[in-house]
């Protein structure tokens, strides 16, 4: 593994930096709706303007194709500028349009790659259910083939930014009488198809990212499934590919400084004391030394990420060990945070409000693309070699 970077490595962090510095948005992000939707797309179409629109994509398909090293580098000065999230780019930028690349047709990537380059096109995911979150393969959803359609019948949850996304990627059952990780499809979905109904549903910080998606006889064009029929699993795959891996290192990064923050904060308010600062207790200067501690123990699993997956066109298992140490540890920031804060911490307003949100919005990364639970079971049976 390269740990070092390069003296052209050096410059490409030094030009970032001064981009990153001038153009990322200083205003607060809304959390949701259309003011949410215009804050993320605009600032993706910047990003795209000025070239840093798909620092990961291969060039031929409008991106800038860079190698891994500069990737991290660009999360690292992303995160050191306090850039937003992509919020609701996410899925487009880190799941359909690396999943068109590698499983897509002509058509599919010439149409909608570019409109999610240029911020124009808005995707959500269409994978769990009430009956099937992490276990995937139970999902019930069904999808019939009628002449040149695919009529989908059934029910999504969980589904991120469905009340302003463009197009899903849905998972449907096409074959119920196939083993279950048999006769499943990955289709595009455009949002707007007649027989759609989408319910927000609002979690526990008080916003509504999540919703539930209701699909009655909904008629989908065949040219817009994603490899072949029945073939959806092994597409959804290379999808929870990069959401366990790559796409979630810019969070990764932005968690160091996060964990900065919070110790500049156990510096500023009152301890349990009611005297001295809350960094000059013991118990909490350990905890912070920790969280620092393993912050930079991320850090070093982002690297070996990267390193391994230059050598392979997806990233490998070895990523969800990354993914589920990030989650879980995200978690133990923001309960430290809320220690740091005492009975600051159960105000809605200012600083402590920030944190308070943070903590209950932590919870949602040791569910989403798979509980902890679940990443184990990866990490035991495709690095370990465990059995099932």
């Amino acid at each position: 593994m390269q740990l070092n970077f390069t003296p052209e490595e050096q410059a490409f962090r030094h030009e970032v930096r001064a981009w990153l510095q001038a153009n990322a948005p200083t205003g607060k992000r809304p959390k949701e709706g259309a003011a949410m939707r215009e804050f993320d797309t605009a600032w993706q179409r910047k990003q795209y303007e000025a070239g840093w629109g798909g620092i990961s994509w291969p060039a031929q398909y409008g991106g800038k194709g860079l190698p891994l090293s500069q990737q991290m580098i660009w999360f690292e000065e992303y995160a050191r500028a306090g850039a937003p999230a992509p919020g609701s780019m996410f899925v487009a930028l880190n799941h359909g349009g690396p999943t068109l690349i590698v499983r897509g047709t002509p058509e599919q990537k010439a149409f909608h790659l570019p409109r999610i380059l240029r911020g124009e096109s808005v995707w959500c995911q269409g994978f769990s259910e009430p009956w099937a979150g992490s276990d995937l393969a139970g999902l019930r959803a069904k999808g019939v083939v009628d002449g040149d359609h695919l009529v989908v019948t059934g029910q999504k949850i969980w589904t991120s930014y469905a009340t302003v996304a463009n197009y899903q990627e849905l998972l449907v059952r096409t074959d119920p009488a196939a083993p279950r990780h048999k006769g499943i499809t990955w289709v595009i979905c455009d949002m707007k198809l007649p027989g759609i109904t989408v319910r927000p549903i609002q979690a526990m910080p008080g916003y509504s990212p999540f919703c539930e998606v209701f699909y009655d006889e909904v008629r989908i064009p065949l040219s817009n499934v994603v490899g072949q029929i029945n073939d959806g699993w092994n597409v959804a795959m290379s999808t929870l590919s990069f959401e366990r891996g790559t796409a979630l290192i810019c969070y990764q990064v932005e968690l160091e400084r996060t964990v900065e923050r919070l110790i500049a904060l156990a510096g500023e308010v009152t301890g349990p004391d009611g005297i001295r600062a809350a960094i000059a207790h013991d118990d909490i200067a350990c905890a912070l030394a920790r969280l620092r501690t393993e912050a930079a123990a991320l850090r070093a699993m982002n690297y070996l990420t990267l390193s391994r997956s230059s050598r392979q066109d997806v990233p490998g298992a070895e990523s969800t060990m990354a993914a589920l140490y990030f989650g879980e540890l995200l978690n133990r920031v923001h309960r430290v945070a809320l220690e740091v804060l005492g009975p600051l911490s159960i105000e809605r307003a200012g600083i402590s409000d920030v944190w308070g949100f943070g903590y209950l919005d932590a919870f949602k990364q040791t569910i989403a693309g798979g509980t902890s639970e679940i990443r184990r079971n990866i990490i035991g049976e495709r690095v370990l070699g465990l059995p099932r």
